[in-house]
């Protein structure tokens, strides 16, 4: 397949989602930094606890997740979960060190060290536990196509067979993008990119016909495109998020696994959500899910 041409748009396309999505860029979490924790020797969250700071692994093209604002901080529902987390430990949001962490690199990150966690729409599945151990899942969400708003033929993912032609665009390394090929005509109808924003803007442009990955991400780039993007069909899987970090952390995993307990109780989680995802047209209350065993 012809590589496509670079998209010189997607900038401008995150910071119009960026304006219309986030507005404020203040931190919306109700929780404060707890004031002088303690934790048990040698764990995690004693490290990060004595330091006072983390760094913590995010996407900056997720609208309502992880976007990228124009002071080039990240804003969304991952980020207010990991300032909810960081605030347990007594860290400040202000002394969250936040990491670019796409799809394809977010095991890499954690193995490397390169961040104490990662908070990026990460699916908990079987093989990613080979690698890294989840906390949670915090929120689940389920896949689904966007396309433009005058195409008829794509009515989900049972109609991409019958219209071989149709280019699907998701991201390497993702979920999605592993998902789909199920349902298509052949490998040539799948195009990867980095991150979504770049999809959006390929079909924008018609280099793409379908867009593919979680309900959630597709509503924020539906609600924000001036009704050139719909959905189509229902969503067809079902995908829960998890916190990622270290493999075997298993100490470290049942304190987030608490932290989100309490947050989801004493009305954080919720404040969380309803000024981030939750604010986009066509997103549902979020509720906290049971959490897996630490492994």
């Amino acid at each position: 397949m012809r590589p496509l041409p670079h998209l010189t748009a997607a900038a401008a396309l995150a910071a119009a989602l960026v304006l219309a999505a986030c507005g404020d860029s203040a931190s919306t979490s109700s929780t404060q930094p707890a004031a002088n924790p303690t934790f048990a020797a040698g764990t995690t969250m004693e490290r990060l606890a004595k330091a006072g700071k983390i760094t913590i692994g995010t996407k900056f093209d997720q609208p309502g997740f992880g976007l990228q604002n124009l002071e080039g901080k990240p804003e969304g529902f991952d980020v207010e979960i990991a300032k909810l987390i960081a605030a347990k430990l007594g860290i400040a949001a202000d002394k969250i060190t936040w990491v670019e962490t796409p799809s394809k690199v977010r095991e890499e990150k954690i193995e490397r060290g390169e961040v104490d966690l990662v908070a990026a729409t990460y699916t908990i599945n079987a093989k990613r536990k080979q690698r890294i151990t989840f906390a949670g899942p915090y929120y689940v969400a389920g896949q689904q196509l966007m396309v433009r708003a005058d195409n008829s033929a794509i009515t989900g993912p049972d109609a991409l067979k019958a219209n071989p032609n149709a280019k699907v665009c998701s991201v390497t390394g993702s979920t999605p993008a592993e998902t789909i090929k199920d349902y298509l005509a052949g490998p040539s109808q799948l195009v990867l990119f980095d991150v979504y924003d770049k999809c959006a803007d390929a079909l924008r442009t018609k280099q793409v016909d379908v867009v593919t990955t979680d309900n959630v991400i597709l509503l924020g780039f539906v609600s924000k495109s001036a009704g050139a993007f719909k959905l189509a069909g229902e969503q067809f899987t079902k995908e829960p998020y998890g916190i990622g970090m270290k493999k075997g952390d298993t100490a470290f995993c049942s304190f987030v696994n608490a932290t989100l307990a309490e947050a989801s109780t004493g009305g954080a989680y919720l404040t969380a959500w309803k000024a981030t995802a939750g604010k986009v047209a066509g997103a549902q209350e979020a509720t906290l899910p049971a959490a897996d065993p630490c492994s």
